[in-house]
């Protein structure tokens, strides 16, 4: 089958042909890619966006890459030369998708399209953005968002902008992929026509090797896999730690990304709104000895510290399947979550981990103090926990799904 994927970031295979230094997507991309490759009746080409232009191949993989303001043009140009059975959207976040849709009717194409959804920029924006946040920090920029001639509150603008395209986007789209309640109530709320196809996600292959031992954990660790902008929650997060600290005075939450503490006030003078809020928050809440950042992390680096943490945290207003999640789940590192977007799907409460409102930082707290103070739970969590994310990333059974579902597209255009 010829396949065309239309991506936000390179995979791995893509980045190691074009010779592309770090600019791996990681996550479903890399793993599905390889598995498609892996049967040599597949040919796959690859548009992704990226900083500087870049073509090639190597054997039944071929790709190119495209700037921010790339046209339908453009992508009519590759659509016809590479004659695809199936041209399959990943992620409806960025104008290029529209433009890809767009490209697909103008090529008579539109029936053999599908459109994955990721995330939900037009969801995320409209809804969910400022959750938690006082209105002064998302309204007055810090100094160095002053000097970008930005703020929290453009940031939601922006992801509203950007879910115009994404709307219209998901009206132009035949076919959809989610996999979740969620993203299907989101879809088919735009889309009533579309056809909804549900595809689990496969993760990084690093994350399938591992098991989480209580004895080997670092207690009264919390790891929290992003902090970088409101929607990830790091916000109630620190809230629910400042409570835990009255109980576990040597509890630690780690991070990913570069610390909000700086070692210049030059560089401090450069944080965005959100780092600086972050850092005003953790002096304030009196845990800045218990709050770690461990800048970038690569797969290996990740597993290991859900490996040494005695509960994964995801404390986010809003997501729809985090890859975080399931790779804890799927290392069997105890989860106390949110319970926001399509997470319930996950992760079953009570019995393979936590849900809370997003809202309720007392409750996130009160939910990570069961695990902390009960051994026996932590390892239920741990067995049932990763049972169910084995099923859920199963790889073998989402690439025959996923195959599955490019077949009955191609077969409706009476391509197979």
């Amino acid at each position: 089958m010829r396949i065309l994927w239309v991506c936000n970031k390179s995979p791995k295979l893509v980045a190691e042909a074009a010779g592309i230094d770090g600019a791996y997507s990681g996550g479903w991309l890399d793993s599905t890619a390889a598995d498609l490759l892996s049967n040599s009746g597949n040919v796959l080409r690859v548009l992704f966006l990226g900083k500087d232009p870049v073509e090639g191949s190597s054997r039944n993989l071929s790709f190119a890459s495209f700037c921010g303001d790339v046209s339908e043009v453009w992508f009519c140009k590759h659509f016809d030369s590479f004659q695809p059975d199936v041209i399959h959207i990943w992620g409806t976040e960025f104008p290029h998708s529209l433009e890809a849709m767009h490209a697909a009717n103008s090529s008579d194409l539109r029936d053999s399209s599908v459109v994955s959804i990721q995330g939900l920029v037009s969801i995320y924006g409209r809804y969910h953005y400022s959750e938690g946040m006082p209105a002064r920090v998302m309204h007055v920029p810090s100094f160095g968002d002053f000097v970008r001639r930005t703020n929290l509150n453009n940031g939601r603008r922006d992801f509203i902008k950007r879910g115009e395209s994404e709307r219209e986007c998901l009206r132009l789209a035949k076919h959809v992929i989610g996999r979740t309640e969620w993203d299907k109530a989101c879809a088919l709320q735009i889309n009533p026509c579309a056809l909804y196809h549900h595809c689990n996600e496969s993760l990084r292959v690093e994350f399938y090797d591992g098991s989480w031992d209580l004895t080997n954990v670092d207690r009264h660790s919390l790891f929290v896999s992003q902090c970088s902008y409101p929607v990830k929650g790091f916000h109630y997060a620190l809230q629910a730690l400042s409570m835990l600290k009255m109980e576990y005075p040597d509890v630690m939450l780690y991070t990913t990304g570069e610390s909000v503490f700086r070692d210049s006030i030059r560089r401090n003078l450069g944080r965005t709104s959100y780092q600086g809020y972050i850092a005003h928050l953790i002096e304030k809440l009196g845990v800045r000895d218990n709050v770690r950042f461990l800048g970038s992390l690569d797969a290996l680096e990740m597993r290991n510290r859900y490996l040494r943490s005695h509960v994964f945290v995801s404390a986010s207003t809003i997501e729809n399947s985090p890859n975080s999640v399931g790779e804890a789940m799927l290392l069997g590192c105890p989860v106390v979550s949110s319970n926001v977007g399509g997470i319930a799907d996950m992760l079953d409460h009570g019995t393979e981990g936590f849900l809370y409102q997003s809202s309720a930082p007392y409750m996130l707290a009160w939910y990570i103090s069961r695990i902390f103070d009960d051994d026996s739970l932590a390892d239920k969590f741990s067995r049932t926990s990763r049972s169910h994310a084995a099923r859920t990333h199963d790889r073998k059974l989402n690439l025959r799904t996923l195959m599955s579902i490019y077949d009955s597209i191609a077969a409706k255009r009476g391509v197979v």
